[in-house]
């Protein structure tokens, strides 16, 4: 290429505003593509009529990386993340154990999604755009999205789709690829929102569940800068999420609401507000080795947290892992 490259990127989770970021800041013309109407993907933050918020997706973060720590760092200095000091443990039918090493534990504020909104601070990011199917033309690609719009063309594009949407996307175009997204498998998780009447006695803010339909159980009035309602965030293993994924958002809060109160020892409380939220793809099985796909010779990418490690440290990687991949095959016009 002789000029400045565009790329289109499709989904504006961390994976894909860590590519988008990196690409742009070193001279690339980039479009995100994302469904719904705001960005962050799993990293979400869900607002209630009563101005109550959630975080339903990811509940944290940690940081082993350098490079993700400096981003980690900048966040904090603008003040878009924090350290969350909550107690947090492992319970088991109302017997609480503390964790054998604390870990430093980071949070968006006033919400999880506040690092996506930082991340795509100065970024094309179009919403409420599906990708519906891509055409290479003329060694261009261009995205076609549910209500016939065509995007592009690009030089390069890159979906940080789940790995099953992705590779819907990408049929017929790299096999190489293909066989790479065939072999992740994503595990749902259903999740329980809850505000309750009154604080909850219990001695921990968030808990990981053993030997139950749920997992994690979290007071997300317990992070900073939150509502001072107390409010819980339940999330169900990933076996029950998975044989219970068609279940009816009712009979799902019925059941995870009442397993918190024999999780934690306690009789029901009143609740004020409770609704559940399915994530269909939410956790890798076993995640590639690789931190990204990339066909070089057609411009065909794919990155995610289902690449390299899962959380929110491995999707960031592995966008920015992809943009460097992608920064390599280019040149700039001066």
């Amino acid at each position: 290429m002789n000029k400045v490259p565009t790329v289109g990127i499709i989904g504006a989770g961390i994976a894909g505003l860590a590519c988008a970021r990196t690409l742009q800041s070193s001279g690339a013309q980039v479009t995100v593509l994302e469904k719904s109407r705001g960005v962050g993907g799993r990293v979400a933050t869900r607002r209630v009529d009563s101005g109550v918020t959630f975080d339903h997706g990811a509940q944290h973060f940690t940081v082993r990386d350098t490079v993700f720590q400096s981003q980690v760092n900048d966040w904090c200095e603008a003040g878009a993340v924090r350290l969350w000091h909550g107690r947090i443990v492992a319970i088991h039918r109302g017997v609480v154990t503390d964790l054998r090493e604390p870990t430093e534990r980071y949070v968006g504020v006033p919400g999880m999604n506040a690092i996506a909104k930082s991340l795509a601070t100065g970024v094309n990011v179009r919403t409420n755009v599906q990708a519906q199917s891509i055409a290479n033309l003329n060694g261009r690609w261009q995205v076609q999205d549910s209500l016939g719009t065509l995007h592009g063309p690009f030089d390069m594009l890159i979906s940080t789709a789940p790995p099953l949407q992705t590779a819907q996307l990408f049929a017929g175009q790299s096999p190489g690829v293909q066989d790479s997204l065939s072999r992740v498998t994503m595990d749902p998780c259903w999740s329980v929102l809850m505000q309750l009447s009154q604080r909850l006695k219990v001695p921990l803010d968030a808990a990981f569940v053993e030997d139950s339909p749920l997992s994690w159980i979290a007071r997300n009035s317990s992070k900073p800068e939150r509502h001072l309602s107390d409010c819980w965030v339940l999330h169900a293993s990933p076996k029950w999420s998975r044989d219970h994924l068609e279940e009816s958002g009712e009979s799902v809060t019925e059941t995870l609401v009442a397993e918190l109160w024999q999780v934690i020892a306690e009789v029901a409380q009143p609740i004020e507000f409770v609704v559940a939220h399915r994530w269909r793809y939410a956790l890798p099985q076993e995640p590639l080795s690789q931190r990204f796909l990339f066909d070089s010779d057609l411009g065909l990418g794919a990155c995610g947290d289902w690449c390299g490690g899962p959380r929110v440290e491995g999707a960031f990687l592995s966008g920015v892992a992809l943009a460097h991949a992608v920064l390599k095959e280019v040149k700039f016009t001066n």
